[in-house]
């Protein structure tokens, strides 16, 4: 929502960019040590903490935001309710993970909730939907957040969680940069105005500081599978928010999808802890 509210004051690279650079200068007052205590591990597994940084730090958000200037918020959140499912896929793929019956019934709930939200309730929504360019670029965010999520499970133990995301933070800004410097030189650049500044610390701050690090913490405890789904969340979190904050009145339709929604999730989760569902 950020990305595409700003598109036309910060540019989208500009915008990954800079906010993986103020996360790591919050961190690094708190990952300094670490960082310097585990240099050789980090050094030893320097090709994955590459691929990760490359995939989850400047890939899946630089490319997002992107597509948001291609493309619209709906067909943006509509498509990223795939990212479970490219999940799914990829852990099968590359390790043979398999979800139960009942955890398949929990990502169909779920997927349910969220089509209910974005079309409203009308199918015919689905139909007048038009595909473009963007929606490709979305899809290949999704890949690359879903690819991430997936070889967060060969991440090493040994390392500390700051000085594990302080080198994908690193690895992220160094292949943003040359796109960062592309785009200076084509022309596309941003005033330091007080919205353009206040959606870079959001961004640098929530999403891109604490909100890796309660995924990373999350992927290690439940598994990519079972983390992936709560990515359907999203609609549901934007939808009461704005009826809280914006003074949305509640429709019937957003009230089924987070049921659907909140139902799929628990039925996952309920599995997961090893509990049989009532």
């Amino acid at each position: 929502m950020v990305g595409r509210g700003i598109r036309a004051d910060v540019p989208p690279i500009a915008l990954s960019f800079w906010r993986w650079a103020l996360a790591l200068v919050c961190m690094l007052p708190w990952a300094w040590r670490s960082v310097r205590a585990q240099r050789r591990e980090l050094l030893q597994h320097w090709r994955l903490l590459c691929v990760l940084g490359i995939l989850g730090g400047a890939c899946h958000n630089a490319i997002n935001y992107v597509a948001m200037t291609m493309t619209t918020a709906t067909n943006g959140v509509l498509l990223a309710s795939a990212t479970p499912i490219i999940i799914i896929a990829l852990s099968w793929a590359l390790f043979r993970k398999r979800l139960k019956a009942i955890e398949w019934g929990g990502v169909i709930v779920s997927l349910v909730g969220v089509l209910t939200i974005v079309v409203h309730g009308e199918l015919q929504r689905v139909l007048d939907l038009r595909p473009n360019w963007g929606d490709l670029l979305v899809l290949a965010g999704d890949l690359s957040w879903a690819l991430y999520t997936v070889l967060l499970m060969r991440r090493p133990a040994a390392l500390h969680p700051f000085s594990f995301l302080a080198a994908i933070c690193c690895a992220g800004l160094l292949a943003l940069a040359p796109f960062y410097a592309w785009e200076i030189a084509s022309g596309r650049t941003f005033q330091p105005s007080q919205s353009a500044v206040a959606a870079i610390a959001y961004a640098g701050i929530f999403p891109a500081l604490l909100g890796f690090i309660f995924w990373n913490r999350a992927v290690a405890v439940v598994g990519s599978n079972t983390a992936g789904l709560f990515i359907n969340l999203l609609p549901a979190m934007g939808t009461l928010l704005a009826i809280i904050f914006l003074g949305e009145q509640p429709r019937l339709f957003q009230l089924t999808g987070i049921l659907l929604i909140l139902g799929g999730v628990t039925l996952t989760t309920r599995e997961h802890r090893g509990l049989k569902p009532s």
